[in-house]
């Protein structure tokens, strides 16, 4: 077997997998909070027949050798959580993290997820829920009644009731951070969970241990660029096509040996 065919077998594999990644990201241009993700290659092992540095003759060394690659692959896809823009919706139960942390989601297998969306929901018994109805972590619960809801940049949570002017303390909010959030696992729903990779979260109020501030009134956008990923897109085709013009220049030249012989 033409060793070509392998190798560029190998590059198609590659890059059909990095479109699934580019297809995701442009798939969640909209999605509140959505961090994009790309794909990380890895070259495969090498056939060294001479070895670089190997004695050629007396007192005389290689000065490069022979190694044959024998492809690519996928290694990983890594999370890159670049802020994306904050959008204004004046709604009172949307509140974005302006920089570092993750708002902490009470799961319901008794587990802690963490996700970037603040796009949150009032249920039955008056507490914020995400749009899966999953509580948020410290939970906020509203009293009866309720005029105003307002959340602080540190967090704070305070509401006015019905024949109150007085503002009444709830709950304090608090962010979640991470030594290295790439490697927390996405589970779907806007949510991750940690992982040893991600390290254990930090938790902390809002604005202090270098975590971001609370925007209520606000989301954060999905940090997909939509032309970027275009771009991605034409050059895994092009990438593709030449991966797919190796394997029938191989197939060529099989033909023309078999022929021949």
């Amino acid at each position: 077997m033409h060793g070509a065919l392998f190798v560029a077998k190998t590059g198609l594999s590659a890059q059909d997998t990095q479109l699934k990644v580019i297809s995701n990201n442009l798939a969640n241009v909209s999605t509140v909070g959505f961090k994009k993700d790309r794909a990380v290659f890895e070259d495969l092992l090498y056939q060294v027949q001479r070895q670089p540095g190997a004695d050629s003759a007396q007192g005389t060394q290689l000065p490069s050798g022979l190694q044959l690659g024998n492809g690519v692959r996928v290694v990983g896809t890594q999370k890159l959580f670049q802020a994306g823009e904050m959008q204004v919706t004046d709604e009172a139960f949307d509140i974005a993290i302006n920089g570092r942390g993750f708002f902490q989601v009470s799961m319901p297998n008794g587990e802690i997820g963490y996700t970037r969306n603040g796009q949150f929901h009032l249920n039955s018994d008056n507490e914020l829920v995400t749009v899966e109805g999953y509580l948020i972590e410290p939970a906020v619960t509203l009293p009866d009644e309720v005029q105003t809801f307002t959340v602080g940049v540190d967090g704070t949570v305070t509401a006015v009731v019905a024949d109150s002017a007085t503002p009444v303390d709830i709950t304090q909010l608090e962010i979640a951070t991470f030594i290295n959030p790439a490697g927390l696992q996405a589970i779907g729903q806007n949510l991750f969970i940690e992982t040893a990779a991600s390290g254990v979260p930090e938790v902390a109020v809002p604005g202090e241990a270098g975590t971001g501030i609370l925007r209520q009134g606000m989301l954060e956008a999905s940090n997909v660029n939509s032309v970027e990923e275009l771009v991605n897109m034409i050059t895994t085709q092009r990438a593709y096509e030449i991966n797919s013009k190796v394997i029938s220049t191989a197939d060529e030249m099989l033909s023309y040996v078999s022929q021949q012989l």
